[in-house]
């Protein structure tokens, strides 16, 4: 690709961050039907211009974010499935530290909760796969997938709080905590055969 094509790219994923970071902090303040395009380009500092080049309205930014996050951490996942508790925590905590505003737009209390219900079900397919393949049984088991929602959900909800909680405690005290509750959890389906 040329420099010219090297420096577009940079000043679209530049200009893209921009505004999607203003998305989150609109949604830190409202709910999304009330933010407007106006106030993105304002926070972003881009003009409308700008912005109408990628996106064709509020929803198509935020319907374009969640699906990009979406394939982003259904990837990640994947890549971590068969890795034990604490490493597979690290690389996910590590992940969302990385994406702060897109992970402050899905615990958003003002953010429609699908993408928080998407990243629920993205974890519950990732442990139910390694559950079923452990226990030589069907992802379609039913005690299988109730214990599955139970284990994601409680993920879910420490992530929840700490994101919610601005970043407060460290990356490592997170991943301790999820590695231990999720290690126990994990104990107690494997022993519900």
């Amino acid at each position: 690709m040329s420099e010219n094509g090297n420096t577009y790219d940079r000043r679209t994923a530049k200009t893209r961050k921009a505004v999607v970071n203003a998305l989150a902090d609109l949604l830190a303040e409202k709910e999304l039907h009330k933010v407007t395009v106006k106030e993105i380009t304002e926070i972003a500092d881009i003009n409308r211009g700008t912005f109408y080049k990628h996106y064709l309205d509020v929803y198509d930014l935020y319907d374009k974010t969640e699906q990009e996050i979406m394939v982003d951490l259904g990837m990640l996942v994947l890549q971590l499935e068969d890795l034990p508790s604490d490493q597979y925590f690290t690389h996910l905590i590590d992940y969302i530290d990385e994406n702060r505003p897109v992970f402050r737009m899905i615990f958003s209390p003002n953010s429609t909760n699908k993408l928080r219900d998407r990243f629920n079900r993205c974890l519950e397919g990732s442990f139910r796969a390694y559950e079923a393949e452990k226990k030589d049984t069907s992802v379609k088991d039913i005690t299988l997938r109730y214990q599955t929602n139970y284990r994601s959900r409680g993920c879910v909800a420490i992530i929840s709080l700490w994101v919610k909680g601005g970043y407060a405690e460290s990356k490592d005290f997170i991943v301790k905590m999820l590695s231990e509750l999720d290690s126990n959890t994990e104990k107690f389906i494997s022993k519900t055969k």
